[in-house]
């Protein structure tokens, strides 16, 4: 069985690979650790082979993991990324320990967020999630909707929106997945024209399974869980 540190090296050789094979910049995507129900070691293990973004979906276990890391390893430079479904009444702790957020999907979230962020801390970097797919079991605006909801983000003082995050369906062929991850891309782009003033600069797209669509569509930034730590226990 591999290392936590020598699957980091293969994904990211992944990536690399990727990048070259559609002509994109080295170093122009991103890998996010992806270490929900994972213990802190795990994470230590990946942040001492020189990993430093996470990505956490369960409020309370993320800040949990914040927290002991800032208080036993402050010398290392983790940047935490929640990326699960926020309910209204879980947004101050995100406020109040997370570096990121990928996943606002409405006006009352965003204001949340805003209004309980520290004063002594930098702004929340922020994400639209789309529903790409339309699928009703998944989070996210409708495509259509991420304008009014940009305008509303980009008034906060205490949010700055970076750009779109999704989750497509589940499609197993290359064509499919590029076809969605395009999508948002486009729709990107027509946010960047609409908002020029605002550094949208971040595609959050693409897991282990569609990596490789999502880096050929533009994504700048990459979430890998399993292939990185192994298989997740639910049952703790």
């Amino acid at each position: 069985m591999n290392s936590i540190q020598q699957n980091i090296e293969q994904i990211t050789s992944q990536i690399l690979s990727a990048q070259q094979k559609c002509g994109r910049a080295q170093e122009s995507v991103q890998l996010l650790a992806v270490s929900k129900t994972k213990p802190n070691q795990a994470v230590l293990e990946a942040a001492q082979a020189g990993h430093t973004a996470f990505g956490e979906n369960y409020v309370q276990e993320g800040v949990d993991k914040i927290a002991y890391f800032s208080e036993h390893h402050p010398e290392l430079p983790l940047v935490w990324h929640f990326i699960g479904p926020i309910q209204s009444n879980k947004t101050r702790p995100v406020a109040e320990s997370f570096d990121w957020v990928h996943t606002i999907d409405r006006s009352k979230i965003a204001q949340r967020l805003s209004d309980q962020r520290p004063a002594e801390m930098p702004p929340l970097q922020v994400l639209i999630q789309v529903n790409t797919s339309g699928e009703s079991s998944k989070s996210g605006i409708e495509e259509e909707q991420v304008f009014e909801l940009a305008e509303l983000i980009s008034s906060l003082p205490n949010l700055t929106l970076r750009g779109l995050m999704s989750i497509p369906a589940n499609v197993p062929d290359h064509a499919s997945q590029l076809y969605a991850f395009n999508q948002l891309a486009d729709l990107k782009q027509s946010l960047s024209e609409r908002f020029p003033q605002l550094n949208l600069d971040t595609l959050s797209m693409g897991m282990s399974g569609d990596m490789e669509a999502a880096i050929e569509a533009g994504s700048t930034m990459v979430r890998i869980g399993t292939a990185i730590f192994g298989a997740r226990d639910y049952s703790k």
